[in-house]
């Protein structure tokens, strides 16, 4: 969790600059791969993350200006704004509940319904996700929620 959290750092260092949009949308597709690939990679699958970045930029630009802020800032609703998450590339459904519980949760993202569009990511003082990762203490209880859904899943099997 902590190595994907840190790849925009590393994305920036290695560029010498912070990207926008704009720029990451524009690069070469086979340049940017290069860029994610350098060791230490930015990701586990350092073409598809990179393809998958510049695609995710590419519909920034054009439907937003550039501007990924208005992905939530022009949301009507909960619904709308976990619908303009889900048509992200390479964001279902629980993807986009999570990441609109961390809007909601940790940026101040009030629209109305969010919690209920989040799904069970959206209840205050739960620990499921990276959106209620605050601390090293709520760092271990979602580790451990997460735990515990891959042991029940494994009795299941």
């Amino acid at each position: 969790m902590e190595k994907a959290f840190s790849s925009p750092y590393v994305l920036t260092e290695r560029l010498g600059h912070v990207p926008d949009a704009a720029e990451l949308a524009g690069m070469a597709e086979d340049e940017l791969v290069a860029v994610f690939s350098t060791p230490p990679a930015l990701h586990r699958f350092p073409g598809s993350m990179a393809k998958r970045v510049q695609a995710m930029c590419q519909l920034v630009v054009e439907q937003y200006d550039g501007d990924v802020s208005r992905v939530w800032t022009q949301a009507a609703d909960g619904r709308d704004l976990l619908k303009r998450l889900s048509g992200l590339p390479g964001f279902g459904k629980q993807k986009a509940q999570i990441f609109l519980a961390l809007l909601g949760k940790q940026y101040g993202v009030d629209v109305p319904g969010w919690r209920e569009a989040a799904g069970e990511f959206g209840p205050a003082d739960t620990y499921r996700s990276v959106a209620d990762i605050r601390d090293a203490e709520s760092l271990g209880k979602v580790r451990e929620y997460k735990k515990q859904l891959k042991a029940a899943a494994k009795a299941k099997d």
